[in-house]
């Protein structure tokens, strides 16, 4: 897919890899509809952007299915049209065994993760369906290939974009709309703040960290490419391989790793 000149819709996009995807996608040609809950977030990137002229904002809580169904209309009010969306927006919850949280925790992240992705799927499917060629990103995540303790219930919800995503690129096979899943390891975001929750300690040893700006250039690659997959990190890369060949041993080589700084 060629970018210059096709309009995106990025969520997400006050910081971390939304940001970087919406500015690898400005600095390609494309314009861009900026959305996250956050307007001075949104007010940083727009600062950021090489061409401010060519990128909106919009402050919308994609958990908010009445907020989101008014947005398409308001994109096209800006930029005439739509041809691509990329759901970066998610959160993580506290680190925790799964039976100690309790259920506002677990609806919270169910909305946002899940329901933020299939309300903005639904209501800008519509518009995509109508161009020539057009672009359908979903972040999902590492742990929906396999699972960290004391993350499960966000590893479930990252599971079900998965199978939400990869199944609209089946029910698309053959259209104008290319339908991309992103699996990012470990990125070096804000996102246990940006979810309210503390980062856990990781006993002094060295993680493995993408940035979110080659993160970000990687996303805008596959979208260029239409790739059905995007496994981002080397993390990713070498837990999804070996998850793959031996599925329980690469599980037990995380639960020893998670127990350790739960």
């Amino acid at each position: 897919m060629q970018l210059k000149d096709k309009v995106f819709v990025v969520t997400g996009a006050g910081n971390g890899m939304g940001r970087q995807v919406a500015l690898g996608l400005l600095s390609q040609g494309a314009r861009v509809a900026l959305v996250d809950l956050s307007p001075s977030a949104l007010e940083e990137t727009l600062q950021l952007a090489p061409a401010g002229a060519r990128a909106s904002t919009h402050v919308v809580n994609v958990s908010d299915s009445d907020a989101v169904s008014a947005l398409p209309d308001l994109v096209i009010a800006a930029h005439g049209t739509v041809d691509g969306l990329v759901n970066v927006a998610g959160i993580i919850h506290r680190f925790a065994p799964v039976t100690e949280l309790d259920s506002n925790e677990c609806q919270r992240i169910i909305n946002v993760n899940l329901w933020g992705t299939v309300n903005m799927c639904m209501a800008f499917l519509p518009v995509l369906r109508q161009r020539p060629v057009a672009s359908l990103v979903n972040i999902s995540s590492l742990s929906a290939l396999i699972p960290f303790a004391g993350q499960t219930f966000y590893g479930a919800t990252k599971a079900a974009v998965k199978q939400f995503s990869e199944g609209l690129y089946q029910e698309l096979s053959g259209s104008n709309i290319a339908v991309t899943t992103v699996f990012p390891g470990n990125i070096s975001t804000n996102i246990s703040a940006n979810s309210g929750v503390k980062m856990i300690d990781a006993g002094g040893r060295k993680v493995r960290a993408t940035g979110p700006e080659a993160a970000g250039s990687q996303i805008v690659e596959a979208i260029k490419k239409g790739s059905f997959r995007a496994v981002i990190g080397a993390d990713a890369r070498i837990l999804d391989a070996l998850v793959r060949l031996s599925p329980k041993r690469a599980t037990d080589i995380i639960a020893r790793q998670m127990k350790s700084v739960l």
